[in-house]
This record gives structure tokens, C-alpha cells and sequence, in this order.
């Protein structure tokens, strides 16, 4: 019998100057005004029947927690938050074409949009505004803030490319401290051209076999059609260039549940993993359903408790960001809120879950601010590394989970 179509939303646009205008200083009452979508960025949503709220609500849940202070760490969209993720900065495109920077109007808004007219002409660019900033507390400079492709493959046919980074990353200072690492992102094999690789759907050539690859795709590169390259933060930096050493750290998720699978006497898994589920399992409006991506959630995290793995693992579930959708929560730096926080950020609270065996009991809450550097807080402090930035300097990594006691009335499979 076929299944019904699963629903599926519109896509909203997420912009790292619209989301500042949105939060209107921590009043949190502008996303509508600020956003292409306009009422749906409000919304009511019954996730009871989420699969993975299924799952954690199974008789044999794993202990978890959710951490309910938790921001995205910059403003904006998937590009720059997936930055922040692996550098806890904005990557720098030096001496940026005029037409790439972003012209804001008084109220520092970059476009126009159903509910919203600019004040002067506008352009709404990959990058910030040239100094000095038009409108007080907004960045600029030579920063790439909104979406661009990678100088490298896999990438798209779209010509404006951001230079490849030097910068630092949480991936150089794990190498250098001789901690195993990885990036599993789904469909990368596919996508980097890794004929024969875990995940590889393509066959042998001499075109791509898969019939869900992108439109005329050059063999040996045949991406998913939703395959989104800007979720590939690594990608674009020098040191995992094709042909570098660092090369072997990107490797798709197949590879990931491998290991995992693998790991029944002893786990098999590096000591960090960062797995990135390709489109059609990341929950993204616009190309995928809510069902999907958890359903793939829930794979993931039994791929992992049905293993040696389980014994000592912390897995950390985080959005990347907001999906343009309203909360109520004011931001640290936002109308005087408290916590570190800098013209990058952090935006709006995002949704994130732990899941520990170490947590102290089936089901807490963590109510210590976080966002999303904080995972590379607690990467550094468990690994005696040195911070990328101020931010992750300040943060509060993710160990208070295990300070959040059970909350009453749960547990089992309650």
C-alpha cells in the first residue's frame, strides 16, 4: 500500500540581518513584519507523534535531557551557523566584490518583503555591510554571513565562491592533539566523487547512475539533488582541500553507521563525531517533512545505544538553526539579556537534546544558557584544548546537563 504524502512547508528565509530586525532588540516581535513568510513564522505544532518523541517515550528510553536555554550562535541561516559550529567565527571573504555586500536601510534591514518596505535602497548580499555600519550594533567588514557555495568539490554550478579559510577549527586542534576525529555528512561519497565509498549509489560511470543526483551532473560528482553544500562547513577551509591530509575527516555517514554497527564488543567510534543527515533527513522546510528527518534521528541514536557505544557516549542533537519560526525567549545581548554574546550573536533559542547515560535520571531539563558553541566547549574541556574565539571562551559547555535533576512524574515510558 503507497503512503499518504508527508506535509511539508514552505521554505522561510533565514538572513543574518533580517533575524536582528526580527528580534527587534529583545522584544521579539518582529519576525513576521521581517520575514518572506509572514504568518508562518507562528504556529502551533502537535509533535506528539513525532517519531522521536515516540522513541523517548518508549518503555527503554535512553536517559536524555533536553537543554531548554539554547541559541543558535550567530543570526541568520544553515551557512554561517555551521561556521560558528566547527570555528565559533565568521568566515572572511578579503576584499569582497561591491556587489556582494549588503546595503542596509535605517532600520537595518536588507530587503523588502509582504510587511516590510525598506526606507532607502537596499541590497541584500552574501556579505556584511561595508564599514562603518550604517546602523549602530551591526557587523561589517569582509564577512560572509548569508549563503555562498565553496571554492572546492562538491559544490554547486553557482559561480560566486567564498575563498577558502584559513582560520582556525575545532577539526585542526583535535588533529594537533592527536584526538580521532570525523564529519560524517550523508550523500558525501555521492557528492565528492568517492566511487566505491561508503554511501556510493553511482555505479562506475561514465555518468551518474542514481536518478536522484542533481541535474547534469559530472561523473565522478553526482550529488543528491538535495544535497546542500553549504552544510559542509570543512569543505570550505584549505586545510581539508582535496588532496590534503585533512581530507580523510570528511567521510560519509554511511562510514559513521558502520562503525557503530560494528561496535558490539568495543566501540568502534572516533572520539568525536559530527554526523550531518543529507536534505531529505534534516527536517528543512521546503524539501523534506518533519517525519522523515526524526525518523533518521531515531536511527541514528539506536544505531549508537544498540552498541559498546552507549556505555560512554554523550550524543548532543542540535538544529542548526531557527527555520525562521518565532520564539518568546530574548537572546543574550538582546534588550540587555545577560550572557556573552557579540555582533555574530547569538539569535534565537533553538530546539537541543542530550542523550547520556551519565544524566541523573531518564528524563531532565537544563536550564543553563548555552548556544551553539557550547558544543565546542565541551569538546575543549574534555580534550584540553585551547578555545577558537572569545565566544567559546565564555559559553557554558554542555557538562551542566549532568548537574539537571529528573524531572517529576517522569520516567519509564512516560
Amino acid at each position: 500500500m503507497a503512503s499518504a504524502p508527508q506535509p511539508r512547508q514552505r521554505i522561510r528565509r533565514r538572513r543574518f540581518y533580517q533575524e536582528q530586525y526580527q528580534l527587534d532588540g529583545g522584544l521579539q516581535n518582529r519576525y513576521t513584519a521581517g520575514s518572506d513568510a509572514v504568518g508562518l513564522t507562528m504556529g502551533y505544532y502537535d509533535t506528539r507523534a513525532l517519531p522521536i518523541y515516540q522513541y523517548l517515550h518508549s518503555e527503554d528510553h535512553p536517559r536524555y535531557a533536553i537543554a531548554d536555554d539554547f541559541f543558535q550562535s550567530a543570526f541568520g541561516g544553515s551557512f554561517l551557523n555551521h561556521q560558528w559550529l566547527i570555528a565559533a567565527a565568521s568566515p572572511v571573504y578579503p576584499a569582497a566584490p561591491a556587489n556582494l555586500h549588503s546595503v542596509l536601510d535605517t532600520n537595518g534591514m536588507p530587503n523588502n518583503y509582504p510587511l516590510y518596505t525598506s526606507t532607502n535602497a537596499v541590497r541584500d548580499g552574501a556579505v556584511t555591510q561595508v564599514c562603518p555600519s550604517t546602523v549602530p550594533n551591526r557587523a561589517c567588514g569582509d564577512y560572509a554571513v548569508n549563503t555562498i557555495q565553496p571554492t572546492f568539490q562538491p559544490t554547486s554550478s553557482n559561480p560566486t565562491k567564498l575563498p577558502p579559510q584559513t582560520g582556525a577549527t575545532i577539526g585542526d586542534e583535535l588533529s594537533a592533539a592527536g584526538v580521532s576525529w570525523a564529519w560524517y555528512s550523508g550523500g558525501w561519497s555521492n557528492a565528492d566523487g568517492d566511487v566505491g565509498g561508503p554511501g556510493w549509489t553511482n555505479g562506475t560511470g561514465p555518468s551518474c547512475s542514481d536518478p536522484n543526483s542533481f541535474a547534469n551532473p559530472s561523473f565522478p560528482n553526482c550529488p543528491n539533488k538535495v544535497f546542500q553544500f553549504h552544510h559542509q562547513p570543512f569543505n570550505y577551509y584549505a586545510n581539508y582541500g582535496p588532496g590534503t591530509p585533512g581530507r580523510s575527516h570528511l567521510q560519509d555517514e554511511q562510514a559513521f553507521l558502520g562503525l557503530a554497527q560494528s561496535s558490539q564488543a568495543s566501540c568502534n567510534l572516533n572520539a568525536v563525531s559530527f554526523v550531518k543527515p543529507v536534505g531529505l533527513e534534516n527536517e528543512h522546510p521546503g524539501y523534506t517533512s518533519e517525519t522523515s528527518g526524526s525518523n533518521h534521528l531515531v536511527s541514528l541514536l539506536q544505531s549508537i545505544e544498540g552498541s559498546a557505544c552507549a556505555q560512554d557516549t554523550m550524543v548532543v542533537v542540535a538544529y542548526d538553526e531557527f527555520g525562521g519560526q518565532w520564539d518568546h525567549v530574548t537572546p543574550p545581548g538582546q534588550g540587555g539579556a545577560s550572557g556573552p554574546h557579540d555582533l555574530w550573536g547569538p539569535g534565537t533559542r533553538i530546539p537541543a537534546l542530550v542523550v547520556s547515560p551519565f544524566l541523573r535520571g531518564s528524563f531532565v531539563v537544563d536550564r543553563a544558557q548555552h548556544d551553539t558553541t557550547s558544543i565546542l566547549a565541551t569538546i575543549e574541556h574534555r580534550f584540553g584544548l585551547a578555545p577558537l574565539s572569545t565566544r567559546d571562551a565564555a559559553v557554558t559547555d554542555l557538562s551542566t546537563v549532568f548537574q539537571a535533576r529528573q524531572v517529576s512524574g517522569a520516567g519509564g515510558g512516560g
